[in-house]
């Protein structure tokens, strides 16, 4: 990966931990400068002294205490990345929570939006907030983190599973708004993690979150999860030059080729290859649900 986001300016949310902490310090490794944020004061502050070790000749880090749904936080932390850092070539959406766990007529329905407002809403005010300045510039990158919620039913975990196929179906539609002003939009399955939210599901247990995603949960943690690594650098990746023109797409960090995506373009542009779309019967070798 080397030093490909040299001279670029990126803001990436929820880096206090996790994988976004992890993506923080890929991004310096690569060049950048960056803005981090998160509603923890306390955990954002802890994350950017460990950041600040990594700054080379010519690095600028800023960190500021940030919720991503409200959008007065929003304004204020964009305002002051391009303040500070001068200008913003790349966004990062990595806020997220997992919500409320259990059957949908039984959650706390406050939490269940809320978890809406950060993982849904949350992104597209960041996107709001950047795309004035993109569109000025004539380019930009925005890459958003979705993830298994987005591809597959997760039962008792509504409000993830909703908030991150929206989240796809508005990484699509925003990729097609702004092609013509060369921002690329894409988003990212990081595998299963062992992060802070492996740790809400096995706290909650298996009456509240099912056995089934329960065990393989459990399964997970003893073997170790996915790494943070790989979701780390599909994003740098995505912020780079290197992806120049892979618009509107989901890639997995685990299981696709996304080194060798930039050799398929035409690929890309033509087809619904790394898209959610609709499966009818013949996707499937069946005829019965085909026009006679």
């Amino acid at each position: 990966m080397d030093r490909i986001l040299d001279n670029k300016v990126a803001i990436i949310t929820g880096a206090n931990q996790g994988l976004g902490l992890e993506i923080a310090k890929k991004y310096l490794g690569a060049g950048a400068s960056i803005a981090i944020c998160a509603r923890d004061k306390d955990l954002l502050e802890k994350a950017e002294e460990k950041l600040k070790g990594l700054l080379s000749l010519g690095q600028r880090l800023i960190a500021v205490q940030c919720d991503v749904s409200k959008v007065e936080d929003v304004h204020s932390f964009v305002e002051a990345a391009r303040t500070q850092l001068g200008r913003i070539d790349i966004l990062v959406n990595n806020a997220g929570v997992y919500g409320p766990k259990g059957a949908i007529e039984e959650v706390d329905w406050g939490e269940w939006v809320r978890a809406i407002e950060i993982n849904l809403y949350g992104s597209i005010l960041m996107c709001r907030a950047v795309l004035p300045s993109f569109k000025a510039q004539g380019r930009g990158k925005i890459v958003q983190l979705s993830g298994g919620g987005a591809t597959n039913p997760l039962p008792r975990i509504s409000a993830y599973a909703v908030s991150k196929a929206a989240v796809i179906r508005f990484t699509e539609t925003l990729a097609e708004e702004v092609r013509e002003y060369h921002i690329d939009v894409n988003a990212i399955a990081p595998g299963a993690l062992n992060t802070r939210m492996l740790e809400e599901v096995l706290d909650a247990g298996p009456d509240k979150v099912g056995e089934a995603f329960y065990e393989r949960s459990l399964k997970q943690k003893r073997t170790g999860g996915g790494s943070l690594e790989k979701g780390a650098e599909l994003a740098v990746f995505l912020g780079s030059a290197s992806s120049d023109g892979v618009t509107g797409k989901l890639i997995s960090a685990v299981w696709d080729p996304w080194e060798s995506i930039p050799r398929h373009i035409d690929d890309l542009a033509s087809t619904d290859i790394y898209t959610l779309r609709r499966i009818v019967p013949k996707d499937r070798g069946r005829t019965w649900g085909n026009d006679s």
